[in-house]
């Protein structure tokens, strides 16, 4: 059995998830890995993508199911209001 040289996804925040993605697509762009090294990174950032967007989908809903707990809201129409901009000048 290979031996994974990998921190766990599900062990990673979304944060640090995020980075490694980042710099798993700033390798790749570079060009300067060998081919088995590019589809071992290839794989690394398509497993933590499939598990960001999981994790993005899964907060979206318990946003959705606040919200409906939540009951309406009343908005308040601010786009009357006058400008402060300039209220510290």
């Amino acid at each position: 059995m290979a031996e994974t040289k990998y921190r766990d996804i599900e062990c990673m925040t979304f944060k640090e998830a995020s980075v490694e993605l980042e710099q798993i697509v700033r390798s790749l762009e570079s060009g300067n890995l060998e081919l088995e090294d590019s589809l071992d990174q290839y794989a690394r950032g398509v497993e933590i993508l499939k598990s960001l967007r999981t994790r993005l989908a899964d907060a979206e809903q318990k946003v959705r199911v606040l919200e409906q707990e939540a009951g309406p809201q009343d908005v308040t129409d601010t786009t009357a209001a006058p400008s402060t901009a300039f209220i510290d000048e």
